[in-house]
């Protein structure tokens, strides 16, 4: 083969491996729906490739492996529940993150329990789950709180500080397996009310 016959291969390689954004967003719907759905383990790239009516070459060439395509999927559906939040009060921001946590409390927890095991065996998943679902929550939340206490709702060494992302972020996972039941905007908003707000010296009123 000729040195133009390989630098025409190579812009062809070249072309065909772009994938539109919005054709990304496909594959990685489709991976994140097969998730839920199955689980880890059940996810295949072949039945990612059939719900995105592509072939398996075009998901290997751009990811290489499942647990690539995954991490990716995982970090493109990053979404900031609680960044928008701001009432004016250290309590109606909480009771405000309740509810927005309850709008994606079910297809978090299924993200959650989809992953299993995985994630606690692949850095990379972990990673991509933390910058997810996790820490874009835990920013967001020391806004909230940094608000609060320059409007001296809150000292900034309460000690109720330290748990607060963990009543809030874990008692949406606990809940299924404790009732059989995902936390809706009613329970959360009741848990901050009666949990919460208490541990951190605030009121219902308030």
């Amino acid at each position: 083969m000729t040195s133009q016959e390989q630098a025409g291969t190579s812009v062809t390689t070249s072309r065909r491996s772009k994938i539109t954004p919005e054709r990304e967003r496909e594959f990685y719907d489709a991976v994140l729906d097969q998730l839920r759905e199955n689980g880890y383990e059940a996810l295949t790239m072949e039945g990612v490739a059939a719900q995105a009516c592509c072939s398996k070459s075009t998901l290997y060439r751009q990811w290489k492996a499942k647990p690539q395509l995954v991490a990716a999927a995982l970090r493109a559906g990053r979404c900031v529940k609680f960044a928008t939040v701001d009432t004016g009060t250290f309590a109606g921001d909480l009771r405000s993150a309740a509810r927005a946590a309850a709008q994606q409390a079910g297809r978090d927890t299924q993200l959650v329990q989809a992953l299993g095991h995985a994630v606690l065996s692949d850095e990379e998943l972990q990673g991509a789950l933390r910058e997810a679902l996790v820490e874009p929550e835990l920013a967001a939340l020391g806004e909230m709180i940094d608000r609060a206490v320059a409007r001296g709702e809150i000292a900034a060494d309460h000690p109720a500080i330290e748990f607060l992302a963990a009543q809030l972020l874990g008692v949406q996972r606990i809940r299924p397996v404790l009732e059989g039941r995902y936390a809706d905007a009613d329970y959360l908003t009741r848990f901050v009310d009666a949990v919460v707000l208490p541990a951190l010296g605030l009121s219902e009123a308030t």
